[in-house]
């Protein structure tokens, strides 16, 4: 999958959301991220939650390591599972 493949699905994800990409990157200095498979179903899960739940992620099941190819595999068919760790913000707090 080439960049601007991705950047054209990030771009649009992050619209949907109501986010623009300069809102992401202002955002991503606070944000902590784990990528991988879980244990039980084997899924491809990306984990996002602000710096301050990082006890948070510690609680959930670990995730098992994920080559670049099989992230790759469940973006283009569309079985990526994104989960939010933490309190959800709300309009304001952005």
């Amino acid at each position: 999958m080439s960049e601007a493949t991705v950047h054209e699905q990030l771009t649009a994800t992050l619209a949907d959301s109501g986010l623009t990409p300069q809102a992401l990157e202002e955002f991503a200095s606070q944000l902590l991220w784990r990528i991988g498979r879980t244990e039980v179903e084997g899924q491809v899960t990306v984990r996002v939650g602000l710096a301050s739940s990082a006890e948070q992620f510690q609680i959930l099941p670990r995730l098992r390591g994920a080559s670049d190819a099989e992230i790759e595999a469940a973006v283009r068919e569309g079985t990526l599972r994104l989960e939010w760790v933490g309190p959800r913000l709300r309009a304001g707090e952005r």
